[in-house]
């Protein structure tokens, strides 16, 4: 899940500046789960904006604004309500916000909504926890399904620094140290022998941005 959360209202309104006309598309998975771009945050900011003098020509909330062929059937069932817009402001995540840019056939400035944080996922108590930092090469198998790239705030790959005390992380006292959970981990399931691989540097190559994927045809 992409993690994000609303931008200041001042700095909202401030982009808006010299606009009057406004559509206003949200995301219907993670910025809903969010709460920042679900049906909810939408009309709020839909009075928000026409209590400052705004008028919104229609909003719509996809299912997934980062899926092209979604995206595309939401704006084009709203291409009225677009084309007497005067911009669009965009709820979802960076992802969604490219994606709503790059299928908006009215050309339309998409103005950012939220500012995007890290990929992450809901623990138990509801909240959002970063545990994975899509580096490419992924870990887990040798690390006992604990994120050391991620977790580690110094993302050391063979084993803890010397600043690590009584299983908390010198960086943070109330975190837990990412290679004492991953020594736990490893001894609960007898694979304590993975700790004495040494693992090469980090292949940064398989980080190089803007990474694409394509998939081949369905047989």
């Amino acid at each position: 899940m992409i993690i994000t959360k609303q931008k200041e209202q001042k700095e909202l309104l401030k982009n808006l500046e010299g606009e009057n006309k406004i559509f206003i598309v949200g995301c219907g998975e993670c910025s809903t789960t969010c709460r920042t771009g679900g049906e909810k945050e939408v009309q709020q900011m839909k009075e928000l904006l026409e209590k400052n003098g705004k008028t919104v020509t229609g909003w719509v909330v996809p299912d997934a604004p980062c899926i092209a062929a979604k995206v595309k059937v939401a704006l084009a069932k709203n291409k009225k309500a677009i084309r007497e817009a005067d911009s669009i402001v965009s709820f979802a995540c960076g992802l969604g916000i490219q994606s709503i840019k790059e299928n908006d056939r009215e050309g339309k400035f998409v103005h950012t909504g939220c500012d995007t944080l890290f990929m992450g996922a809901i623990d138990k108590d509801g909240t959002f926890q970063e545990r994975c930092s899509a580096c490419g090469e992924c870990v887990l198998e040798e690390t006992g399904g604990i994120c050391a790239i991620t977790r580690c705030p110094k993302g050391l790959l063979d084993g803890p620094c010397g600043g690590t005390d009584k299983g908390k992380c010198e960086v943070d006292k109330d975190r837990d140290c990412a290679w004492t959970l991953i020594y736990k981990a490893l001894k609960e399931h007898k694979k304590l022998h993975l700790l004495k691989d040494i693992h090469l540097p980090k292949d940064y190559s398989k980080m190089s941005k803007p990474r694409k994927l394509t998939l081949p045809p369905a047989s």
